[in-house]
């Protein structure tokens, strides 16, 4: 006969080790973020290429608008269609990281109701999925380069460490907002109307270089502005140059929202399974 070992049970447990569990419960992370890139473009007609239809769309009517009809000028000699292309990446990853994170609580709430496991797998699973859409992007990137003739220059070796960014700028927000949307879900409503705003509040359509001085301080507390940019220098080259600061303002404010969500997620998680 076996000797079984002893069921500890103590007040505080789970909270003491709830970094330590993110570890333990990994293999749910991996379940999760491949479960929905699996059903992500289930039962479509054209599957993951939407992809690829949406950010070339955008990008035709952004040419059109900004670039032929406003003759707004473009970064360094790249050509319009391109620039926009390069802005339109890093925002579509942000944005859908950021719509998917923060209704993963209320689509995945028979989960969170049975079992024990630190419900910030949830959101952070759902971002891997705008990750992929953001790999498959990339192919329509390279496609656009090639028949512009355009060769990107070392900078490219940088492009991580802004895809990195882009990430943890929709984590922080995506955090936040499930937290609300659990509580109330009207917020349902207001997410999408946030994305759809802060598209034409980001230079995707246009350079950043058209922003009046006076105005860049504030216009880069938008944190995705700052990443933008970095694809661009990373991706384009050219002039402008990379402006430090204004990368600097856009880190700050991405830490800060981290900061932000994670506390507001972490203190509401408790009540997570009874409101849901």
């Amino acid at each position: 006969m076996t000797k079984t070992e002893p069921l500890i049970l103590e007040a505080g447990r789970s909270e003491k080790n709830y970094w330590s569990d993110l570890w333990r419960y990994r293999e749910l992370f991996y379940i999760l973020a491949w479960r929905d890139i699996t059903i992500r473009y289930k039962q479509t007609v054209v599957g993951a290429s939407w992809a690829l239809v949406r950010p070339f769309l955008t990008m035709v009517v952004f040419t059109v608008v900004f670039g032929r009809v406003a003759k707004l000028p473009s970064t360094g000699d790249a050509p319009y269609a391109l620039m926009v292309l390069c802005g339109m990446l890093p925002w579509t990853l942000f944005s859908t990281a950021l719509v998917d994170a923060s209704n993963s609580l209320v689509s995945n709430a028979g989960l969170i109701g049975k079992v024990y496991f630190p419900r910030i797998i949830v959101p952070t699973a759902s971002i891997i999925v705008a990750f992929a859409d953001f790999f498959i992007s990339l192919s329509l990137l390279a496609v656009v380069m090639i028949y512009y003739q355009f060769i990107p220059s070392w900078h490219i070796l940088c492009l991580p460490f802004f895809m990195l960014m882009a990430l943890l700028a929709s984590l922080g927000p995506g955090l936040y907002l499930t937290a609300m949307n659990v509580k109330y879900r009207d917020f349902r409503y207001i997410i999408p109307f946030i994305a759809q705003f802060g598209l034409y509040v980001s230079p995707v359509g246009f350079a950043s270089q058209v922003v009046p001085e006076k105005w860049k301080m504030l216009f880069y507390m938008n944190p995705i502005a700052g990443v933008i940019d970095g694809f661009r220098w990373c991706l384009l080259g050219g002039e402008p140059s990379l402006s430090i600061l204004h990368i600097g303002i856009s880190m700050f404010v991405i830490v800060a929202f981290l900061w932000i969500g994670l506390r507001k997620f972490r203190s509401m998680e408790r009540s997570f399974a009874d409101i849901i």
